[in-house]
């Protein structure tokens, strides 16, 4: 049996979704656990000049919900980002997506394959110069399999990824098989 967009696209993201809430779960368990304040995770970076924590859940949320959105209409087109918010939000936005996820049927997603995507991106005019070159938009024909497999997953898995590390170089007691969930096995 062939992979579907279904497949690809929502319950991909499901997963990680559902185990970040576990992530972040364990995060506020640890510091009611420790009397940390789970406020001093939203604007932690792993280094000066990434963007934060809250940042990171709002960018991935973005690129899960917004993506197979954009699989469906054809633009990708995120609402703007809200900026800090309080852990507990952000653990809601987590809760948010699983739930915005799950309501799509492997029927309704899997009709929108091979639909014509196209994304506009702003990137540097030379790249070779991208701090003096200026920037400008740039069109770029996709199907929303190529948009979520080139762009919204990687940039999704990145921001997962950080936020991961944001927590566990704060002391949060998690390891990979806390970011890697529940893996989709075969049913003999």
């Amino acid at each position: 049996m062939a992979t579907t967009l279904y497949d690809l696209s929502v319950l991909t993201f499901l997963q990680t979704l559902r185990s970040m809430g576990g992530v972040m779960d364990r995060a506020a368990a640890h510091c009611a656990a420790t009397g940390a304040d789970p406020e001093d995770f939203v604007g932690a970076r792993l280094y000066p000049d990434m963007a934060p924590f809250h940042f990171q859940i709002e960018a991935a949320w973005h690129h899960a919900v917004w993506g197979v959105e954009a699989a469906k209409t054809g633009a990708f087109a995120p609402p703007a980002l809200v900026g800090p918010a309080p852990f507990g939000a952000l653990r809601a936005m987590m809760s948010r997506g699983v739930a915005a996820l799950e309501a799509l049927s492997s029927e309704e997603v899997n009709s929108w394959a091979e639909r014509k995507l196209d994304m506009v991106i702003y990137q540097p005019l030379d790249p070779d110069n991208a701090t003096t070159s200026g920037w400008g938009p740039r069109t770029l024909a996709l199907t929303p399999e190529t948009f979520l497999l080139t762009y919204s997953l990687p940039n999704f898995y990145f921001h997962m990824v950080t936020a991961y590390n944001i927590l566990r170089t704060r002391g949060v007691p998690i390891g990979k098989y806390h970011f890697q969930g529940q893996l989709r096995v075969r049913m003999d």
